[in-house]
């Protein structure tokens, strides 16, 4: 480890591992170790036939709506499998992360809030004001589970909404030996939080509880709490804001 900031911390990184690498070598960066210990892996669905029918009726939607970086890559490679994508919907996300993954799969024009990543943010939006969207067809690329206020939302303002599964979560046991040489955890997602405070509670790992927990998201603070949590930090969205929270708190303490 480099000297800086964060010298001497030895951080979790929680993000799937494909996601994980921007972050770690943020953490790397400022001179602290980043410690991968993937909660949630990100697999495609089993059985994609579905999307032929869907890549059939892609142009009568106004807009397509990516809910996060994993629904980019895994939803676009479920239509491309069947044709292009046509120039008619317009793409829109949620954060920034997903709307760099939509720029980098070729969209000039990304649709996503400036601030508050979320849900909430993106109703928002003044193109999906109920007047604005009413009778027109929205379709949302996800995972399994999640929220569905943004579905039933737009369906409540009048949009033809249509929910797509591109993508599955899974959720890897813990890795006991990385997990114990941590000095403080990011975690990035409320799924993330009820699989970590299982796997503690299962192992009998009751220090974990009083370590400095980051969380990019309100809802993730709120879910980190009510685990058992008890230095719960909320910091501003993506890695980025992570990375300001983490530097922000070990800098106030050097």
């Amino acid at each position: 480890m480099s000297a800086g900031p964060l010298s001497g911390q030895r951080i979790l990184v929680t993000r799937p591992a494909r996601q994980a690498a921007a972050l770690s070598a943020a953490i790397e960066a400022a001179g602290g170790e980043a410690l991968n210990l993937p909660l949630i892996e990100i697999e495609p669905v089993e059985d994609q036939e579905g999307f032929r029918a869907l890549a059939a009726e892609l142009d009568a939607f106004v807009y397509a709506f990516f809910v996060s970086a994993n629904a980019v890559e895994h939803g676009l490679a479920c239509v491309r499998a069947f044709r292009a994508w046509p120039p008619g919907p317009q793409v829109a996300t949620v954060g920034p992360g997903s709307a760099k993954a939509l720029h980098e799969a070729g969209f000039a024009k990304v649709l996503a809030p400036a601030e508050r990543f979320d849900s909430e943010g993106v109703l928002a939006l003044p193109e999906f004001a109920p007047a604005r969207i009413a009778g027109q067809g929205v379709l949302i690329l996800r995972g399994d589970g999640g929220r569905e206020l943004l579905a039933d939302e737009l369906r409540a303002r009048g949009a033809r909404v249509c929910c797509v599964t591109c993508y599955r979560r899974t959720f890897p046991p813990l890795d006991i030996p990385v997990l114990q040489r941590a000095d403080a955890l990011t975690l990035s997602s409320s799924e993330a939080v009820r699989h970590l405070a299982a796997g503690l509670r299962e192992q009998g790992l009751n220090a974990f509880w009083d370590k400095p927990v980051f969380v990019p998201h309100i809802r993730i603070a709120v879910a980190a709490s009510d685990a058992g949590f008890t230095q719960v930090i909320e910091t501003a969205g993506g890695d980025a804001g992570l990375m300001q929270g983490l530097l922000m708190y070990y800098g106030a303490e050097n």
